[in-house]
């Protein structure tokens, strides 16, 4: 080697190395990775174990390796990795002209970002077959006959979620980027990924951002305020005026207890509430208990009583005869029922008007979350529901499961197999901050109104031992609807128009289910449009609505205004803590702070 080296020239040896073949240090730092990585997963093996001797629900989350369901994907991913192998051996014996065909035009898909799933004829080939394989699966279901409509769009869910699973971005092995990337680290980005994912499996959760980026009270849910009274299932959060002059009528916010109320108040630049008090609101929030065994027995009347309970607090505290009410989705599809006990009792004045967030009441065209309400699922949730609540961590993976590509295998992607960084996103440490549910009355809720569809049928449901009709409320009512809301869809929000009986404003914002509500003036972002609120149909509505770029908040505050603009004086009872009602805390309070 030596003379063949003298003759042809040290620096043509070099150069005709192969370039991917690792050196000595190279060597040694893939064996430390291994033996790391070794090392995680046997104090994660061991500290599963520990966690196996307490008692625990039936299928924690954090414990879900000992389930058959996990060892049935274990041993599908470990089958996956061996024909993605074969497949690369395969490809060693390609001839090296080999090129696949071009696939065809097709929309942009992110996952394929990378250069080298067009320009490597090994990747291309790997990523025209699996276009192939998806496209045909889902033709299939699409024309499997003798099936009833809701079992089809089951079936299509389910076909749409496996090729989303079954992406080649999803393995290691076949991912470029991922290669390149652990190529570069050194391995390091691999062990990196293992460490996320080894912390999300102890903690029974997908995580989107790093859990200890944000401290409630601290860098987020941060606008000045008091709670001012407290039941055992909720807290009212009073807060501080930031005008010299309020509105008369104050507003009470009511956000779904299936989520943290702090998606109204993120950061000083998104939050609605701190915007709100700065046009002169007296404003008040609602922040659900997370459901424990304490809660087993609470049902939906319960929610309604506490709404009640709310408003008459409000009114009471600042002496005035009614309020203005938000209900954020579900909170808003309660308060529907509230309002139509009111006005069944003769007390609808005590509020003056209501707007809804992204709610709904007839559930007929509610999308895919119908698909979770079948008997197999409400076994399931019985199951799940033993100790009297439904842990919180369920609810938030059905809730990604719609979004599957976007809100899990996208992180899985960039947590565990790209090593990267946790992003500090505010919002998607909201999406995170998952609260329990009431066992009773979330089956009730998915019965009675999804699978049932009664809350539409005139005294079909009772609360507080009135039965209800929401053709009785004639509350002024804004109606806010995102346009790609896959959670409330828009066809089913619009169904509030026919069902309401007073005056009603319908507003169609640009986005979804969050970014559509949560979408401040300065951000610039989005828009709005409004129209015939007399529309006999959605589509009459949007065939002649107008588009206003930005924001829809400032329109809202219009319409508030419109409702009744009086102002009084910000002092005294105006002021957290200064009336009848003594401050308990400082906000955000204490239940939203726990899990």
């Amino acid at each position: 080697m030596s003379d063949a080296g003298t003759d042809k020239g040290g620096d043509d040896i070099t150069d005709t190395l192969n370039p991917f073949m690792p050196s000595p240090e190279d060597l040694q730092h893939w064996t430390s990775v291994m033996a790391r990585a070794q090392q995680m997963m046997l104090d994660f093996a061991l500290g599963q174990a520990d966690a196996g001797k307490a008692a625990a629900p039936l299928f924690d989350p954090t414990r879900w390796l000992g389930s058959d369901g996990a060892q049935m994907w274990a041993e599908q991913s470990a089958k996956m990795w061996e024909q993605g192998a074969a497949f690369w051996t395969q490809l060693a014996t390609l001839t090296p002209g080999f090129t696949p065909a071009t696939p065809a035009e097709s929309p942009k898909d992110r996952r394929f970002a990378d250069p080298d799933w067009t320009a490597n004829p090994a990747f291309a080939l790997i990523r025209q077959t699996y276009g192939l394989l998806s496209d045909q699966l889902l033709e299939t279901t699409r024309q499997l006959s003798g099936l009833d409509p809701e079992a089809r769009v089951r079936m299509e869910f389910a076909a749409k979620s496996m090729t989303e699973a079954l992406s080649p971005t999803n393995l290691a092995i076949t991912n470029p980027e991922v290669i390149k990337r652990a190529v570069e680290t050194r391995g390091e980005s691999l062990l990196k990924g293992l460490r996320h994912m080894l912390a999300d499996l102890s903690r029974g959760q997908l995580s989107h951002v790093d859990p200890d980026a944000f401290e409630i009270g601290v860098n987020i849910a941060t606008t000045p305020g008091k709670v001012i009274h407290e039941t055992g299932l909720y807290q009212l959060i009073h807060y501080t005026p930031a005008t010299k002059d309020v509105f008369t009528i104050p507003l009470v916010i009511f956000p779904p207890w299936i989520n943290r109320f702090y998606i109204l108040d993120l950061n000083p630049q998104k939050s609605f509430v701190k915007w709100a008090v700065e046009q002169g609101l007296s404003v008040f929030m609602v922040s659900w208990k997370s459901a424990d065994a304490t809660m087993k027995d609470v049902v939906w009347d319960d929610y309604v009583a506490a709404q009640v309970d709310a408003i008459d607090t409000i009114r009471d505290l600042l002496a005035v005869p009614h309020v203005h009410a938000i209900g954020y989705c579900v909170a808003g599809t309660t308060l529907a029922a509230t309002l139509a006990m009111l006005a069944a009792k003769g007390e609808a004045d005590k509020v003056r008007s209501v707007t809804f967030f992204t709610a709904q009441v007839d559930f007929e065209l509610a999308g895919d979350l119908k698909m979770f309400v079948d008997e197999s699922y409400l076994t399931l949730l019985q199951q799940l529901s033993a100790q009297g609540y439904l842990d919180g961590r369920y609810m938030a993976a059905t809730f990604n499961a719609l979004r599957g590509r976007d809100l899990i295998w996208n992180y899985v992607v960039s947590n565990y197999l790209l090593g990267n960084d946790y992003p500090p996103f505010d919002l998607l440490y909201w999406n995170g901050d998952v609260t329990n549910l009431p066992a009773k009355w979330h089956r009730q809720y998915l019965v009675d109104l999804y699978r049932d569809n009664r809350l539409v049928v005139p005294n079909s449901l009772s609360v507080c031992g009135t039965p209800i009709d929401l053709r009785k409320i004639e509350t002024p009512a804004y109606i806010q609807a995102g346009r790609e809301d896959h959670i409330a869809p828009l066809a089913s929000v619009w169904r509030l128009m026919d069902h309401l009986s007073g005056s009603k404003t319908f507003v169609l914002a640009g986005s979804g289910h969050i970014a559509g509500v949560v979408n401040p003036p300065a951000a610039g972002k989005y828009q709005y449009w409004t129209g015939d609120n007399a529309a006999a149909s959605l589509d009459d509505f949007t065939a002649s609505a107008a588009e206003t770029k930005g924001s829809w908040w400032p329109h809202w505050i219009g319409w508030i205004a419109q409702q009744d603009g009086a102002k009084t004086p910000a002092k005294g009872a105006r002021i957290p803590g200064k009336g009848k009602k003594k401050a308990i805390e400082d906000a955000p309070g204490r239940y939203v702070k726990q899990r």
